[in-house]
């Protein structure tokens, strides 16, 4: 069956380019299963991030040093797999504070930490004019990333490093799988067993661009395909995104 039947009132609109963008990079988060998916491929705003992550359960550990929220049931899976981890004498442990459940403002950082300095390169470059970089900055954020994107279809790339898209860098506010609370940074992501370990529990890469991020689907791999996910091979991992 389709990916398709998972957006069923998920506020996405197919026909734009952006959100198509998005949902092709994120959208795997869609197909999770006894969890609550995002209500929509972006949350435009703080207020709407505070709402949904006062509707879904949660459960809070600590993991590796970290404090770690996750949904409920993510958090489960992951527990599970960090036993399992630890039985082989294994370790599955957070890359850092913001591992799992990010705020928006969070995640406005993050982007901010890759547009500023493109904006200062890109207008010292001369791609950008000084009244150009002006306008963008005093753009919502919303409507920020909308323009970022237009202006990648330039050239003009904002990734860290300057030479592709933002969004193989940080996730655009509004549309990190972290905000859903689904999502879990692993600093152990080399470790092929680890990443066996999680799948085992409900654990998957779904992002072919952030090799440290795994998102919780809460079935088994042999169910992926049928929730309208395929498997794409990147690097020697496999990672499982939309069938769109």
């Amino acid at each position: 069956m389709g990916f398709e039947r998972h957006l069923a009132g998920v506020r996405y609109d197919s026909g734009d380019a952006v959100e198509a963008l998005l949902m092709r990079e994120y959208g795997a988060v869609f197909a999770a299963r006894n969890v609550t998916p995002p209500t929509a491929v972006v949350f435009r705003d703080q207020a709407e991030v505070a709402a949904f992550q006062a509707e879904v359960e949660t459960a809070q550990d600590v993991i590796g040093g970290f404090s770690v929220e996750l949904q409920a049931r993510a958090m489960a899976g992951l527990q599970d797999a960090v036993a399992t981890a630890a039985a082989d004498g294994l370790s599955i442990s957070p890359r850092g504070a913001d591992s799992a459940k990010r705020s928006y403002e969070e995640t406005i950082e993050l982007w901010l930490s890759r547009v500023e300095p493109a904006l200062e390169h890109w207008t010292a470059n001369g791609r950008l004019t000084e009244d150009e970089a002006t306008a963008l900055r005093g753009l919502g954020v919303y409507d920020q990333v909308r323009e970022v994107l237009r202006l990648e279809r330039d050239g003009i790339y904002f990734a860290k490093d300057l030479s592709k898209s933002i969004i193989y860098s940080v996730a655009p506010p509004g549309t990190s799988q972290h905000l859903a609370m689904l999502a879990f940074d692993v600093a152990e992501f080399n470790d092929a067993r680890v990443r066996q370990i999680l799948g085992e529990h409900g654990w998957f890469q779904t992002v072919t661009s952030d090799l440290p991020h795994f998102t919780y689907l809460g079935v088994k791999e042999e169910d992926l395909p049928g929730l309208g996910l395929k498997k794409l091979m990147n690097g020697g991992r496999i990672f499982w995104v939309p069938r769109i």
